[in-house]
């Protein structure tokens, strides 16, 4: 997969926006940040230079349980270790593996937007 069939896969999603929000910033690895959001909040994102991995929300559980089974799932960088993940691309992840931790962190915020949110995607 590259970042042009990821980013597709991402906007494929029901209600999906993208932006690059943090392109003031010093730090030249998330200056290069594409954020993918369901409504106000983000679901995944990746760095569309290197694009070397996403990061992407489960529960704890699964999170827990990726990162055991898979080398290339780690905590999240920045972000809430317990929750958000950071998949490798090119590692002992397959693509459609990739896919379905996206759809999942997409499920897991959009279903906890507020309501009148959710209705209006």
């Amino acid at each position: 997969m590259n970042i042009e069939e990821f980013r597709e896969y991402c906007l494929s999603l029901p209600g999906v926006t993208e932006k690059m929000p943090f392109t003031a910033l010093n730090d030249a690895y998330s200056r290069d940040v594409l954020c993918f959001y369901v409504g106000s909040k983000w679901f995944c994102y990746v760095n569309i230079v290197l694009f070397d991995r996403c990061c992407v929300k489960s529960t704890p559980e699964e999170a827990a349980e990726l990162r055991a089974r898979y080398e290339g799932v780690r905590p999240a960088w920045h972000m809430n270790k317990r929750m958000w993940s950071d998949v490798y691309f090119g590692s002992d992840v397959s693509d459609a593996l990739v896919c379905r931790l996206v759809e999942n962190s997409y499920r897991l915020v959009r279903d906890s937007l507020p309501a009148k949110e959710r209705e209006t995607l």
